[in-house]
């Protein structure tokens, strides 16, 4: 499995300069606006910005001064360098983005490194090499100066690194409103990846279920686990477009998405996005609190679902829930807190807490400020 070993982060929204280290599985706890979110956004600007869409996600952002710590005047500049893992070797990837004019964010320079891990011989891109630019990524000029730079050996792993990029996918199933997406008509053929809030749900189930049973059978399975009643979907186009349509156990009536329970619709939405094909999902799944709305005894089939996916890619999930945090181990739990340096990320130590959780919960632990995380 390709997993992001380590970020380090400087000067983005609350985080003034931190280094997470990630594992296959991660847990994020933390008061109201100590800065989960902010790293979830994180995440979603790296997608953004491999996929070539870095400038619409800072004017929908608020601008440049909304994602800078403490805004241009103090910190003039984003920095991050990701550390990836792939086989036996390891891949570093830095970039600066300066604050300039029209209130935009322009990637000032990048660069690609990779170590030699077992073989004898460097790589090509052993050597770090920084490109630098300070032009917009949109114009050709850039384009151009990227394509220069590419020539050399460094190709490979940037390219790598960047595929590996846009293939994050930060999901957010909080709006389960009348009018959400996901409860409306979509395009049936918008069917190969789950969108971040599941407004093409039935699309994918339908190409699911006619592509692969296996895997659309698996998520009717836990679905009935959730909602017992719940029998089967009924998923028929009309023309182009197609809907949530599904029944119940025991009866003929067909029923719409407007009549599935907010909570029992998040855990389709969870359960599709888990549990659709490997070659299907992201390389990185972000979803956050996704315990919203859920049962306690969902929460319990729901975390089962994230430690299976960490098994073959890696997941990174926020939480405001005790009782959900209890369904994970010490060191999936990463502190999230905020002081007069910005926000501070730091690993649970399963070891410090055995006395703690021979009496109590992890979320009881939790609750009682012992691991910090929480309101001060």
């Amino acid at each position: 499995m390709e997993t992001l070993d380590k970020l380090t982060l400087r000067g983005f929204k609350s985080i003034k300069d931190a280094t997470i280290e990630l594992r296959p599985l991660n847990v994020l706890i933390g008061a109201n606006g100590s800065g989960k979110s902010n790293l979830i956004s994180f995440f979603k600007m790296l997608n953004e910005m491999a996929n070539g869409r870095l400038q619409q996600y800072i004017a929908v952002s608020g601008r440049a001064h909304s994602l800078l710590y403490h805004g241009p005047k103090t910190t003039p500049q984003v920095e991050m360098v990701l550390e990836f893992r792939k086989h036996d070797r390891t891949f570093r990837h830095s970039s600066t983005f300066s604050y300039a004019a029209g209130d935009t964010l322009i990637r000032a320079k990048f660069g690609c490194e990779a170590d030699k891990g077992d073989d004898p011989s460097p790589p090509p891109g052993f050597v770090m090499r920084q490109f630098p630019i300070e032009i917009d990524e949109s114009t050709d000029e850039y384009k151009s100066r990227r394509e220069a730079f590419l020539a050399d050996s460094t190709r490979e792993w940037l390219e790598f690194i960047e595929n590996h990029l846009a293939e994050y996918r930060v999901y957010h199933f909080q709006d389960m409103a009348a009018n959400a997406r996901v409860r409306q008509y979509c395009y049936v053929g918008d069917n190969r990846h789950l969108m971040p809030d599941a407004g093409n749900l039935a699309a994918i189930l339908h190409r699911l279920r006619n592509e692969d049973a296996p895997a659309y059978r698996r998520i009717v399975g836990v679905v009935r686990l959730i909602a017992p009643y719940f029998d089967d979907f009924d998923l028929v186009p009309e023309g182009r477009d197609i809907i949530l349509n599904w029944r119940e156990r025991g009866s003929d009536q067909l029923f719409g998405p407007h009549q599935l329970s907010d909570g029992t619709l998040r855990a389709i939405c969870l359960a599709t996005l888990l549990l659709q094909p490997e070659g299907d999902q992201p390389n990185l799944i972000v979803v956050d609190e996704p315990e919203l709305g859920l049962h306690p005894y969902a929460l319990n089939i729901v975390a089962d679902l994230f430690q299976k996916a960490a098994k073959h890619k890696q997941v990174l999930i926020s939480t405001q829930s005790s009782a959900f945090l209890d369904e994970f181990e010490p060191e999936d739990v990463i502190v999230v807190d905020r002081g007069e340096q910005g926000s501070t990320f730091t690993r649970l130590d399963p070891e410090s807490l055995e006395a703690w959780l021979e009496e109590y919960s992890l979320g009881e632990i939790w609750e009682k400020n012992v691991v910090g995380g929480g309101p001060h």
